[in-house]
């Protein structure tokens, strides 16, 4: 048995001129949390969709519970749960009518089935709303339905698509508790999408940073983290900064420019570092508008790698790509 449980190599995936995926690798090993964190419209829901069959890659090769997922799609979608991005519940059915129609679509025997949905009800603590129409559920509640759905069948996966968005803080806290104790009791590999930093920094053992379609660096938490070293002082300034003379000194690594008129400097000790920076700027005599300094974040490693902030611009093109994948799905 392979010590993977998704194994992706070289995925493409277009439509007409336009690539939402080029060239995407990665490997999920068994008993992970694997998460793929980037903005919206980078190609994670993409990824998902092509790794649970719903589309086809334009070239490459995924394969899921040691399946290739475009020769044998059924059956790797025996073995992996989904939840999507968008709520695929129906909302005019209870939540037991909704996790029962899922058990039937996948062939569980009735009385095993009903065995199923209690146990699913009471891991996600809604047994007590079991009867209870899904659209008088809040978000939250929706969500961890989904999960329990996901779950009747006792998958070997689960995929995630950005399982938290829209959620206020506690919810989201609650979701996280749930995937951390399906990792922890259930062995169970989860493959999850984010574009929340703490998200992925929480939940996963790994994580792929993809942008526009690439992946561009992988690794855990903290390897990523140690890309760009300790400490970042950043410096937003006016005229033309001092780049070549700030990397002769000493407690500094790399400067780079940024969006927003800032510089990024990479330094070894901020609080040496500092003064000797400020100095630079006053000898050169550009003006100084604004200066602060942190310890990396994935934020930091995303700007670091793709010059640009990670956060929620929302890409068209992939929204209306999701509308057709939903309205496949759901009809």
């Amino acid at each position: 048995m392979s010590s993977y449980s998704i194994v992706v190599k070289d995925l493409y995936k277009r439509y007409g001129d336009i690539e939402a995926l080029r060239g995407v690798s990665f490997t999920v090993r068994r008993g992970e949390i694997f998460g793929l964190l980037g903005p919206n419209g980078a190609g994670k829901t993409t990824t998902i969709h092509i790794l649970t069959t719903i589309i086809r890659p334009t070239s490459g090769y995924a394969e899921v519970a040691g399946f290739d997922v475009v020769k044998y799609p059924d059956e790797v979608r025996k073995r992996i749960g989904v939840v999507f991005q968008d709520i695929t519940l129906d909302l005019n059915l209870t939540v037991y009518e909704n996790l029962w129609l899922h058990g039937k679509i996948y062939g569980i025997p009735g009385n095993e089935l009903r065995r199923r949905i209690d146990e699913v009800l009471e891991l996600i603590e809604l047994k007590e709303w079991r009867d209870k129409l899904v659209k008088y559920l809040s978000g939250g509640m929706k969500r961890r339905v989904e999960i329990a759905r996901a779950l009747l069948h006792k998958p070997e996966i689960l995929f995630l698509d950005e399982p938290t968005l829209g959620l206020d803080p506690n919810s989201r806290v609650k979701i996280w508790n749930y995937v951390r104790m399906l990792r922890k009791e259930h062995n169970i590999t989860i493959l999850l999408t984010t574009h929340y930093m703490e998200e992925a920094e929480q939940l996963c053992d790994r994580i792929a940073i993809i942008d526009r379609g690439k992946i561009v660096a992988e690794g855990s938490p903290d390897e990523l983290k140690s890309i760009i070293g300790r400490e970042i002082i950043y410096v937003k300034f006016v005229g033309t900064p001092p780049v070549p003379l700030l990397k002769t000194l000493e407690h500094v690594r790399e400067v780079k420019l940024i969006e927003g008129g800032k510089l990024e400097i990479v330094v070894d000790n901020a609080p040496k570092a500092l003064p000797e920076i400020i100095e630079v700027f006053h000898k050169s005599n550009v003006q100084i508008e604004e200066v602060s300094y942190k310890r990396p974040t994935l934020n930091d490693v995303f700007v670091y790698l793709t010059g640009r902030e990670l956060r929620e611009e929302e890409s068209n093109f992939n929204e209306h790509i999701r509308m057709i994948m939903r309205k496949r799905y759901l009809t």
